[in-house]
């Protein structure tokens, strides 16, 4: 693998990723660059491949085409060592949480610790107390899945994610499998992260959420970016982007726009 640095200061970038499934052009061309601290907000309508894309950057969903790079280096994920690798430096956090059921809230904060990392299951269970802590969940560290609110399993999570120490997390609407009155507590621990300098790329439908916290804002539909821009100028108030017409159409019911 060469270590060639071809894209600047990034710490991630994806460069002409294509997908298709069950003979449908999901992803065409589609390329993303984040830097340190970032936070890269994905929208559009459903079904636009938001989803798609963030489980390619993983590999969760090999691209059909396209370059990753971590850091200006490309990666090589047929190469389980660097597919692996890629797995514990860029965490992934998905709708429907995929916490074990069998395993207390600890457990599932502390397994990969173990299993990938090949920490001792002493100093895992002290690290997954600390994420836990962070996210406001140390009092339920003995409890079950089963035993939490929705909101609470995606903090256990986000507690998993940070465990890794990554240095990019990848979130695929984090909040859209809530409750309404749970969506708070997430999306304020995604705002710490933020604040401390996490860098991520999220898909959302949150819009205030997105105009609050994006670096930048890429709108996508049909497989394909086709609006990117800052918060401020894409959903500037009489704007005539796509970015603003989506975000008028959610908040319609609310007479925001």
């Amino acid at each position: 693998m060469t270590t060639h640095i071809t894209s600047g200061s990034a710490v991630l970038e994806a460069r002409g990723f294509c997908k298709s499934l069950g003979g449908k052009r999901i992803l065409n061309d589609v390329s993303l660059r984040v830097n340190k601290g970032e936070m890269k907000v994905l929208i559009g309508p459903s079904g636009a491949g938001k989803s798609t894309f963030l489980q390619c950057i993983n590999y969760l969903i090999p691209p059909d085409e396209g370059v990753l790079f971590l850091n200006g280096t490309p990666v090589a994920p047929s190469v389980k060592r660097e597919l692996y690798a890629l797995r514990e430096r860029v965490g992934m956090i998905f709708q429907d949480f995929n916490l074990f059921d069998h395993l207390t809230v600890q457990e599932n904060v502390s397994i990969a610790l173990v299993k990938v990392k090949g920490m001792n299951r002493g100093a895992a269970a002290l690290r997954a107390m600390e994420e836990l802590e962070r996210v406001g969940l140390s009092r339920r560290a003995s409890v079950y899945p089963a035993q939490l609110s929705g909101g609470q399993k995606q903090r256990v999570a986000i507690a998993r994610a940070l465990a890794m120490d990554p240095e990019v997390i990848l979130l695929d609407e984090p909040t859209s499998a809530l409750d309404p009155e749970l969506v708070g507590e997430v999306s304020a621990v995604i705002r710490e992260l933020a604040r401390g300098g996490m860098t991520m790329i999220l898909a959302t439908h949150q819009m205030e959420f997105a105009r609050a916290l994006a670096t930048e804002i890429l709108f996508m539909d049909r497989g394909e970016i086709i609006e990117r821009g800052a918060p401020a100028e894409l959903l500037a108030s009489g704007g005539n982007t796509r970015t603003r017409a989506f975000f008028c159409k959610l908040a319609a019911e609310e007479g925001a726009c």
